[in-house]
């Protein structure tokens, strides 16, 4: 029995399929080791993760550009209390970078301890398939990993 007073939650199960047929170079990028989003040809906005319209001026005229995937850390936090679907895995990172393109990305932050975490610090996403063939993609440390100039 716990010294300190808890209470249970419900649980909550959600399962359903996510087209992807709009954003299915994306999905196939990460595949190939590629992070791949969209512009708008109208107004030049660019999207990550990639959309099918353009929020801005509501075209569905994109082009997909590779990014180069490389940022800095501009926000993190750790995870302890974790949902249910991620109840198997280990306290983990999840971090907000902004890319040399200009968009932010949200990813989970591996291979650094939470100690060595640091805002600014260079980061770089990398596409990441799981035991069950699911593709994602993380970020990881670059290797001079540092605060730089992005």
């Amino acid at each position: 029995m716990s010294k300190h007073p808890v209470i249970k939650s419900r649980k909550v199960e959600i399962s359903f399929d996510i087209p992807i047929s709009k954003t299915l170079p994306f999905w196939d990028g990460l595949r190939q080791g590629k992070i791949l989003t969209t512009k708008c040809r109208k107004c030049g906005k660019l999207y990550f993760p990639p959309v099918a319209d353009c929020g801005e001026c509501l075209s569905s005229d994109v082009d997909w550009v590779e990014l180069s995937g490389e940022g800095k850390l501009v926000a993190y936090t750790q995870i302890a209390v974790k949902p249910l679907s991620f109840q198997n895995e280990q306290p983990y990172i999840v971090a907000i970078a902004e890319l040399k393109e200009g968009v932010k990305a949200l990813a989970w932050l591996t291979g650094v301890e939470p100690k060595d975490v640091k805002i600014g610090m260079r980061l770089k996403i990398v596409p990441k398939t799981f035991p069950d063939g699911r593709v994602a993609f993380v970020f990881e440390r670059l290797p001079d990993g540092g605060p730089g100039g992005i």
